[in-house]
């Protein structure tokens, strides 16, 4: 239970795949301007990278390591993430669809969205078994949900700000996430 609640702690916060391992930067940026839409984001790769974690961790170990097909993992674990994807977005269609438009282009991103993918891969690097493995993608896709709302947060409360011309837009937002990031390195000491 102790090395459950480590990789949990360890994946959320001190290896948070956004502020120290810098993937999934594409909707960490583009759909972090307003809080609702980032929660969403958050949640469907919480879904997504859960749900992946899963599924690539029983065919890695039922079928690809039977096989010896190893080498095949890539490739599998990339359309696992498409099937995946799919299905998100099939429901947030009918389910939400404020959220499905609000989300726009960035929902089929998950589906190219390197976090995921990483944190397959991670899960075969690290050998970690079937309940290592959701625990590990869980606590990242969490990590990634608290480090969007964050920044959607601050990104929400600059538009109020007067900041400097040269750093309007995009530049102050990367300064924010460069500030985070230094931010979240403070848990390091935790491990």
């Amino acid at each position: 239970m102790a090395s459950l609640i480590g990789i949990a702690i360890g994946s959320a916060f001190i290896s948070n795949v956004v502020l120290s391992q810098f993937l999934g930067i594409c909707p960490f940026l583009g759909v972090s301007k307003k809080i609702k839409t980032a929660i969403g984001m958050g949640s469907a790769v919480v879904f997504v990278i859960t749900l992946a974690s899963l599924v690539a961790s029983l065919i890695y170990k039922f079928v690809l390591v039977p096989l010896d097909i190893t080498y095949l993992q890539t490739i599998v674990f990339i359309l696992v993430i498409a099937a995946l994807v799919q299905f998100v977005e099939m429901f947030l269609k009918k389910s939400i669809p404020s959220l499905y438009q609000a989300l726009g282009v960035y929902l089929p991103l998950i589906t190219t969205n390197c976090a995921v993918l990483g944190v397959a891969l991670t899960n075969v690097q690290k050998s970690y078994g079937i309940l290592e493995s959701v625990v590990n993608g869980f606590a990242t896709a969490f990590g990634f949900l608290i480090s969007i709302t964050i920044l959607a947060g601050l990104r929400e409360k600059m538009e109020y700000n007067n900041v400097p011309k040269a750093f309007k837009g995009m530049p102050i937002v990367l300064v924010t996430a460069g500030l985070m990031a230094i931010a979240f390195f403070g848990f390091s000491g935790l491990k």
